[in-house]
Formats: C-alpha cells, sequence, structure tokens
C-alpha cells in the first residue's frame, strides 16, 4: 500500500518527484541538511510538503555551487532562527564568496584559451599547416 498522497509521501516518491537517490535523501538527512521525516508505526518515512520545500532548498543550494558544509551551516541557521531575514544575509555572503570564484576561474581559463590558441597559431607557422 502506497502512503504518498498530496499531503505527504514516502521516501521512494520523493527521490522520484525531485529526481535525486533515496541515499541522497538519507545522508542529506544523516548530516542535519534537512529534519528527520515523521515515520508510520510500520517505521516507514513520510515527507510533508514542509519536508519536500526543505530538499528543494538545499537541492537548490546544491545547484548554486555550495558544499555540504556550507549547506549545513545554513541549514543549522535555518534550525535555530527559521527567519529568512536571518538566513539571508548569510546566504548572500556565500554566494558572493562563490561569484568571486568563478569570476577569478572565468579569467584563468581565459588567459588558458589565449595562451593555446597562441601556442597553436606558432605550431601551425612553424610548420606551414592550415587550420
Amino acid at each position: 500500500m502506497r502512503l504518498s498522497s498530496d499531503e505527504y509521501m514516502q521516501i521512494s516518491d520523493l527521490a522520484k518527484a525531485l529526481h535525486i537517490t533515496t541515499r541522497t535523501i538519507r545522508l542529506y538527512e544523516q548530516m542535519g541538511l534537512v529534519e528527520p521525516p515523521k515515520r508510520t508505526e510500520g517505521g516507514i518515512r513520510v515527507y510533508e510538503n514542509s519536508d519536500i520545500k526543505r530538499f528543494k532548498f538545499v537541492l537548490k543550494l546544491k545547484a548554486l555551487g555550495l558544499s555540504l558544509q556550507e549547506m549545513k551551516e545554513l541549514a543549522e541557521l535555518y534550525t535555530r532562527e527559521q527567519l529568512p531575514e536571518k538566513i539571508m544575509p548569510r546566504l548572500i555572503e556565500l554566494l558572493d564568496s562563490h561569484l568571486n570564484n568563478i569570476r577569478k576561474r572565468t579569467a584563468q581559463l581565459q588567459s588558458l584559451e589565449k595562451d593555446i590558441a597562441e601556442y597553436k597559431q606558432k605550431i601551425l607557422d612553424y610548420y606551414n599547416l592550415s587550420s
């Protein structure tokens, strides 16, 4: 008998809905990124809409490039404060840090691209090759 409905889901249905594995769900619970779900008398995990919303937030943080440790920090802050005005300033700091790292990496890659193109052209010129 499936327990999933519009108001709650079992772990396999949650994993399918979020395009993640049940192992990932358990890991996030174990790490404290999400609260452990309620369970039936038989021990089956039951995820409510608030749990699903929290998982979506964690997955968004992951997509933004935050590390598991940074995600855990925000999860702990959320658990303590549960107020967006308390959480968002730290999230903005983390995102700014990631943006700076991306910009640095982009500059490095652009420089590498230029170096490779110049080196390729030198080889073509030296050996009278056409590209």
